[in-house]
């Protein structure tokens, strides 16, 4: 969807008015068009710095497409899984701040730490988990020029899956993930998969909620690198869901994925297509009012859909077509982290999903199953365009400095954790809400 402001801004004379009137002027986005290019970071500039993870970065980032000038970047990649301390934390300010305000327009800022329940000492814990608020911090700093900052976590023997990671965090495709940690852990195994192009290819996968808004972006980003989708939705949106299954060569199933046949029915059908390895549980509705005003059927109505509904479909599956080494993906919110006034409806059963996300994750390690959560901020949808102007305004403009969210970028983190470059993240919540978000 269009933002005035940014196209406002993009106007020299009016970017002056509205600076001289206090009116931040957002950074118009680089957005990805689709897929993972195997140099994503082809002619841009980088620099690495720092030591212990035991990663040659420069090289990782040198088969990604990077050059290292002197001054000038694109991408700041900074390892401070040796900072020990409070004297160790002064290398965050060494390090960064001759670099950070030479940070282009667009730019990425990874810091690399380990685990705090992995380190050996106090003052090591203590220094890996302040590595959290600075990267935040950061994150608010460079966003006005649509610039990220992520934290990588990287647990001891996950340090081969550091290369998918950085592929997605330091890539277009994360244009709205920043002030975000992202955990790698051994619970799928040591070894990472090889890039490729068509990641999914030969995969199948499932999407709830498909016709329209995210599911209908994550759809067609599945089936861009490969996957064979099943499309579900309810059966007053079947004239759109059978296009779009038509124009991504899915196959549409019209049901209300509350009604008690639902899960059968999904079950059936990917059974007859050889079982599932993508599970996006994307389906929701919001019903707002404060709780003491709420009508019973509206508390029931969203429990239904946003989480009883889920539980049973996952039941289904889980009994038959979801194959060894499947990734769910589960739609949560940052309502479910922070909370909403008229919301109590959706945060419970927002929270819940993010909870079974992390059960979820922990119960299919054997199987190689991994299961995560995205936790959308301010996503521009139809659902959001009925909010009355001032909220959703405001909204937009706490959920990024930059813009409001898009469904495609929701896409983009859904497809990262369904693809094999997350090959090391399983059990985590995902907030994908632009870098000034206020919350947890």
């Amino acid at each position: 969807m269009s933002d005035f402001l940014v196209n406002l801004g993009s106007n020299k004379a009016a970017r002056g008015v509205l600076s001289n009137l206090g009116i931040p002027v957002p950074e118009k986005l680089r957005r990805t068009t689709g897929g993972y290019p195997a140099r994503p970071l082809d002619q841009r500039t980088a620099w690495v710095g720092g030591g212990g993870l035991g990663v040659d970065l420069t090289a990782v980032l040198t088969t990604l497409g990077a050059l290292f000038p002197n001054e000038g970047h694109d991408v700041l990649v900074l390892d401070a899984t040796s900072a020990s301390g409070a004297a160790g934390l002064k290398t965050l300010y060494d390090a960064l701040h001759p670099r950070i305000r030479g940070l282009r327009r667009s730019g990425r800022v990874v810091v690399i730490g380990r685990p705090e329940d992995a380190m050996d000492s106090v003052g090591e814990a203590v220094a890996q988990a302040a590595l959290d608020g600075f990267t935040r911090s950061v994150a608010k700093e460079v966003g006005r020029k649509g610039a990220t900052a992520n934290l990588l976590r990287v647990a001891p023997g996950a340090e081969a899956h550091v290369e998918g990671a950085l592929r997605f965090l330091l890539s277009e495709a994360s244009v709205y993930v920043s002030g975000q940690p992202l955990d790698l852990d051994t619970r799928l195994g040591t070894v990472a998969p090889e890039f490729t192009e068509r990641s999914l290819e030969g995969k199948v996968a499932l999407v709830t909620g498909a016709a329209r808004g995210i599911g209908a972006a994550t759809t067609k980003r599945l089936a861009a690198d490969g996957a064979t989708v099943v499309l579900v939705d309810r059966p007053d949106a079947s004239k759109e869901l059978d296009e779009l299954a038509r124009f991504v060569g899915g196959r549409d199933l019209a049901c209300d994925i509350t009604d008690p046949d639902a899960p059968a029915r999904i079950a059936t059908v990917l059974g007859e297509l050889g079982g599932v390895d993508i599970v996006v549980h994307n389906a929701g509705v919001t019903r707002d009012r404060t709780l003491g005003r709420m009508p019973e059927q509206d508390w029931d109505l969203v429990l239904e859909v946003n989480l009883a509904a889920i539980l049973r479909i996952q039941d289904a599956l889980a009994a038959g077509p979801l194959n060894d080494g499947a990734r769910i993906v589960l739609l949560s919110s940052t309502v479910g982290i922070a909370g909403n006034v008229g919301q109590t409806n959706y945060a419970a059963t927002k929270a819940a999903v993010a909870g079974l996300a992390r059960r979820l994750g922990a119960d299919g390690a054997s199987k190689r199953i991994a299961a995560n959560a995205i936790a959308p901020g301010f996503i521009e949808t139809r659902m959001t365009a009925a909010i009355p102007f001032a909220t959703r305004e405001g909204a937009r403009r706490l959920s990024n400095l930059a813009q409001g969210g898009l469904p495609e970028d929701v896409a983009e983190a859904i497809v990262f954790l369904s693809s094999p470059l997350a090959s090391g993240i399983t059990g985590r919540v995902l907030r994908v809400c632009g870098g000034s978000l206020v919350g947890a």
